[in-house]
């Protein structure tokens, strides 16, 4: 049987979305269409008025893994093409998920690392399974965390644990990212699509207008701007040796070289 093709799908149940995140051959690692997929998908749904509430999961028990990296030879060694990838492609989806005026349920299982660290970091509620483990171990690929993302993540997860997850490779339970005050509520592994769909019932059962306005305001009070010098720099790395052979010793199955 021929393996799907990785896909971000949406499903309407009246007021409420479901946006699944679909590649579990690899737990649901972010292609670069599906990074377009899911900006697509949510400026859609950020143009519904109808829209009360989006659930954000993965498919078959697992949140997102990261970003697929069988991919990241073909563009992340030239500079304009992964600032392309991060600046357009990926922040793209990211900010249309941090654009939607309502809110955003996470539905975490199993892998919850790196990009999927980042959609999540975008939702308004997060409730994940004991089970489940955060980070953004990408010091093992060699290279660092885009800006705007990290920003994101910082805001998010916080301070301690974005540098450990940064510059050690921390990998965490779900028990410290709520301890973090990055996760409502940490519950039974089969329990969580369950609470997820719950918390959204909750939503819809509560005045719509006070949620885009809560919304609206919580959009303002976490605007910031990056310096520019920052953002002009960021990918000079792209060819940096140790970038190309921390991806090439991930596909190839061995222990970097730094």
């Amino acid at each position: 049987m021929t393996a799907a093709s990785p896909e971000v799908r949406v499903e309407r149940e009246g007021p409420l979305a479901l946006v699944t995140l679909s590649n579990p051959a690899r737990l649901n690692a972010m292609t670069r269409g599906m990074w377009l997929s899911l900006r697509a998908a949510f400026e859609a749904l950020n143009a519904d008025d109808a829209l009360r509430c989006v659930i954000v999961r993965g498919e078959g028990g697992a949140f997102c893994a990261g970003g697929d990296i069988s991919e990241y030879p073909s563009f992340r060694f030239d500079e304009a093409q992964l600032a392309h990838f991060h600046e357009n492609e990926v922040w793209g989806a990211l900010q249309a998920l941090l654009d939607c005026p309502v809110p955003l349920v996470a539905q975490i299982e199993g892998a919850c690392m790196g990009a999927g660290l980042e959609i999540a970091s975008c939702c308004d509620i997060r409730l994940a399974g004991s089970a489940c483990r955060f980070g953004a171990p990408i010091a093992k690929l060699g290279f660092p965390m885009a800006p705007r993302e990290a920003a994101l993540v910082r805001g998010a997860v916080g301070d301690v644990l974005t540098r450990d997850m940064l510059f050690c490779a921390g990998v965490h339970s779900a028990q410290r990212l709520y301890d973090a005050g990055f996760l409502l509520r940490v519950l039974p592994d089969g329990d969580v699509p369950g609470e997820a769909l719950a918390s959204a019932q909750r939503i819809l059962e509560l005045a719509p207008l006070a949620a885009r306005a809560n919304k609206r305001s919580f959009a303002l009070l976490q605007a910031a701007q990056l310096p520019s010098e920052l953002l002009a720099e960021a990918y000079r790395y792209a060819g940096v040796l140790e970038h190309r052979e921390g991806v090439t010793a991930f596909l190839e199955k061995r222990t970097p070289d730094f």
